[in-house]
């Protein structure tokens, strides 16, 4: 469930998690490396998925668009804007400065339209509290139970947020999880965590994940930058961040469910207070 920097890289992937390699059914997560006038080919499949520029940017050709990201000079300086490219599309992917770029994917069912998301419409949330305190990035969260008023952007299944914890703090805590169906309670789905690290190679923080059941996911992985940690079931959390080096995650989420919902469960034993 841990995977370590470079153990799925190949071509210009530094990351290449597919739903294959995970052992589940709808989530992915790529991370593209290009050079300065690189270009990539992205055949989407029957998969929906987000160009995020982590570093950089690029310009994304997709059903005759031309869809221009600015990105950011790197993940901790905000959020950034972003691509929607549908599921049955050849996508060109190409940086004129070059960067590395997250492409997160879910297996859909319906084509939506390819869009863009501008990083001044990105939902900022600043959940927790002391030491519990993180930066959410709701770039393609799911809307909450009621609605949100049309702010959530549209997909079909795919879920992904990013979050920022500054150094010695702790997030995805309490420790929460959805991984069954529950109506009105519980969604199931599938989610990718991956992470950079601030501060160069001797940063690192921790990620736990709890069994939920018997036989269920067991990790405690201390992880640094381009590390992913696979979360099939469980409850996962916390994440700690070491102290002096902010933590930076990408959060990639999809499921079986009928709607898209993101509801989760928290640990019973853990105080509420820092949710």
């Amino acid at each position: 469930m841990h995977v370590r920097a470079g153990e799925t890289a190949h071509g210009p992937y530094a990351l290449d998690i597919d739903p294959e390699r995970a052992g589940w059914t709808f989530a992915s997560l790529r991370v593209l490396d290009l050079p300065p006038g690189g270009s990539h080919t992205l055949v989407s499949g029957g998969s929906e998925w987000i160009v995020l520029p982590l570093t950089g940017g690029c310009t994304v050709y997709v059903n005759g668009m031309m869809i221009e990201l600015g990105g950011r000079k790197d993940v901790y300086a905000g959020a950034t804007d972003f691509a929607y490219v549908p599921r049955d599309a050849h996508t060109q992917i190409a940086s004129a400065v070059g960067g590395r770029f997250a492409l997160a994917g879910a297996k859909c069912e319906r084509r939506l339209p390819a869009r863009y998301g501008p990083a001044a419409e990105v939902p900022i949330e600043r959940r927790g509290s002391g030491r519990c305190t993180r930066e959410v990035r709701n770039f393609a969260a799911a809307a909450p139970a009621g609605g949100d008023g049309g702010r959530s952007f549209e997909c079909d299944r795919l879920i992904a947020v990013e979050v920022l914890t500054p150094g010695g703090n702790w997030s995805s805590y309490p420790p929460h999880k959805h991984d069954e169906h529950v109506p009105d309670v519980e969604s199931e789905l599938e989610e990718i965590y991956y992470f950079e690290i601030d501060g160069g190679p001797e940063g690192l923080g921790y990620q736990r994940v709890s069994p939920s059941r018997d036989g269920g996911t067991d990790v405690l992985a201390e992880v640094r930058t381009r590390d992913a940690v696979l979360v099939p079931d469980g409850w996962h959390g916390p994440s700690i961040a070491q102290p002096g080096h902010d933590m930076y995650y990408l959060n990639v989420m999809a499921g079986p469910g009928a709607g898209r919902e993101w509801r989760i469960r928290f640990h019973p034993d853990y105080a509420e207070g820092y949710r």
